[in-house]
């Protein structure tokens, strides 16, 4: 579900850019405003951006295979990342050097067709804005199904190809109305530095939704361990478990948002073992008039051990997936 979630948010985003894209490059031929070019320059970004976000979501979706036998989650993170990095040094460093060139060497601005910015950026808002409600709506409905505060969630559960994709909006929104601002003081005093200041400012918004896009991706990359509450709840599964005596060691990888690794070391209640396993043992006892009967006894009481803890275990991976459908990558091992 957050997969085909975050598929469809990406292809929304991406046929909307392209349009947005062919808007604003339009203008800026048509008016010559540097903070026209840094918009579609933010627009040609976050196209680029959200096609690599597709393309690592595609490719995170294949099947494991015998090379990568959990799977290829952790593509959409590297492709990912490709884009944050992209979004500082084509987003951010391109519109600030150009803002700042236009500071020292102001552009010529036909004013007489600034009416055409000001059309394309109202396009653009509209266009960003549903993409960015829709992208928003979807991600604030998966934090009330959690039960999660909206801002922990986006910031530690939600898919990231999501969360680029409101931050990318939000920021767009955010970076057409300082467009507009500076198109508009511009046009009314005349002095082009407004054009080149909106430039400046666009390309600063973009530098910090790249970083924050960049320190998220790496953190996935990584692996960082299951959230806290989802910790203390599969341990509390494990020690309501009578058969066991101590939850010696749990750890723990995010291999991608709906897909976890629990490794966990057990050690299981002698006593509570053998109250399950004393009924089979006293009916076999009386049977036991030789050593070779001692020793098939034996052999016999070793199997139902291994089979009661075998299916312990089983009944244990089963409630922890119930509980935790994440949790799909299980490896309990009793020491």
């Amino acid at each position: 579900m957050a997969q085909s979630n975050s598929r469809f948010a990406v292809v929304a985003a991406l046929t909307g850019n392209a349009l947005i894209t062919i808007a604003k490059g339009t203008t800026f031929l048509i008016t010559g405003s540097g903070a026209m070019l840094s918009e579609t320059i933010h627009s040609v970004a976050d196209f680029l951006n959200q096609l690599l976000l597709l393309i690592g979501l595609v490719r995170a979706d294949r099947v494991p295979d015998r090379r990568y036998e959990y799977g290829y989650a952790g593509e959409r993170y590297v492709w990912a990342l490709i884009s944050a990095v992209g979004i500082f040094f084509l987003g951010c460093g391109v519109t600030v050097y150009h803002g700042v060139q236009s500071l020292f060497h102001p552009p010529d601005l036909d004013f007489g067709e600034m009416k055409w910015a000001i059309a394309a950026l109202l396009f653009a808002l509209v266009i960003d804005g549903v993409v960015f409600f829709l992208a928003l709506k979807t991600e604030w409905k998966n934090a009330q199904k959690e039960k999660k505060a909206f801002h922990q969630y986006l910031r530690k559960e939600a898919d990231p190809a999501s969360v680029a994709v409101i931050l990318e909006d939000g920021a767009a929104c955010l970076g057409v109305m300082i467009a507009l601002i500076s198109i508009l003081l511009t046009k009314m005093t005349g002095s082009p530095y407004w054009d080149a200041i909106g430039s400046i400012g666009i390309g600063v918004l973009l530098g910090g939704i790249a970083v924050w896009l960049i320190i998220r991706n790496q953190e996935l990359l990584v692996g960082p361990s299951i959230p806290p509450e989802t910790k203390e709840q599969v341990q509390r599964i494990l020690k309501n478990n009578p058969l066991i005596d101590d939850v010696l060691d749990l750890r723990s990888r995010i291999l991608s948002i709906d897909n976890y690794r629990i490794k966990v070391d057990l050690s299981f209640d002698p006593e509570e073992l053998s109250k399950r396993l004393k009924k089979k043992a006293l009916a076999a006892y009386p049977q036991i008039q030789s050593e070779q009967d001692f020793e098939e006894f034996c052999q016999k009481y070793t199997r139902d051990i291994l089979d009661t803890l075998a299916e312990e275990i089983d009944k244990i991976e089963a409630e922890i997936q119930r509980q935790v459908p994440e949790a799909k990558h299980l490896d309990l091992e009793a020491n």
